[in-house]
């Protein structure tokens, strides 16, 4: 027969021992509780200060304040009595299948996480990544959107471009142009130069600080090459470049200074 004066008793003993334990792992619940949720809010406004992007402050922050609150519950758990080092083995394994069954993901993740930190290129800046190149239009946390001169959307994942060079053309204020203009032999050098410096200097795109350049680059089987080396502003890197193709042919035209084309000279023997 079952004493139930017994079993009362028991659970009375039970719960009196225990319930210092309980109190203690309520108030550090609650005190943890509320003590993550401050550290969640300051830790957000810290990221918005420091300007860290704004699809990536949201993420970050509710990141930690899971993170503390699973760490939280588990050490109440443990005050309790409760052992959760079987627990904290399953969760483990969990999170090892999951990354290996979401590797790919994952990398490109934690590239979208570096970009968005460090932010080696911008939207609206021109790049040339992973054998693409494009404007920067969306940056995701899982991918990147270029936009091409000619319209065509290019996605790539964040993963190839955290772990791969990028050329990044707009980062600059100020970029130099590299141009080279073959003329004759039998032309005047000094009138070249001269035809060449005037049209820099009338061109208001071209800084004084840096100066230009106007160089002799190498002498070629049918040319001289000059090159020039002229320093504009980022955005008028490539209405200067094609603008000086056409000014400098009509200018060498005006001034009769040839453009040279490969020749060869074929000699005909006949035999006896």
């Amino acid at each position: 027969m079952v004493d139930y004066q017994v079993l009362a008793d028991r659970a009375l003993e039970v719960g009196l021992s225990l319930a210092p334990k309980l109190l203690a792992a309520l108030l550090t619940l609650i005190i943890g509780w509320v003590v993550i949720g401050f550290f969640s809010s300051w830790f957000s406004r810290v990221m918005k200060k420091r300007k860290v992007d704004a699809s990536l402050r949201p993420f970050l922050s509710g990141l930690i304040s899971v993170g503390l609150k699973v760490l939280l519950l588990i050490t109440v758990v443990s005050m309790i009595g409760v052992q959760v080092t079987s627990f904290i083995a399953i969760i483990g394994a969990a999170g090892l299948a999951v990354g290996l069954a979401l590797q790919g993901s994952l990398a490109n993740f934690a590239g979208g996480v570096l970009i968005l930190l460090f932010k080696p290129f911008k939207v609206g800046h021109y790049i040339d990544a992973s054998g693409h190149s494009g404007t920067v239009d969306e940056i995701k946390v899982l991918y990147t959107v270029l936009k091409t001169p000619d319209k065509k959307t290019i996605i790539i994942p964040n993963g190839d471009l955290a772990n791969s060079s990028v050329t990044n053309y707009s980062l600059e204020k100020l970029r130099r142009v590299d141009l080279e203009f073959g003329i004759g032999y039998g032309d005047d050098m000094k009138k070249t130069r001269k035809v060449l410096e005037t049209i820099l200097k009338k061109d208001k795109r071209v800084l004084k600080d840096p100066e230009y350049q106007i160089i002799v680059g190498g002498l070629g089987a049918s040319s001289v090459d000059f090159k020039v080396r002229a320093w504009t502003k980022a955005e008028d890197y490539w209405t200067f470049y094609f603008d000086m193709q056409e000014t400098v042919k009509n200018e060498f035209d005006k001034n009769g200074i040839s453009f040279t084309f490969p020749q060869r000279d074929i000699h005909l023997y006949k035999e006896k």
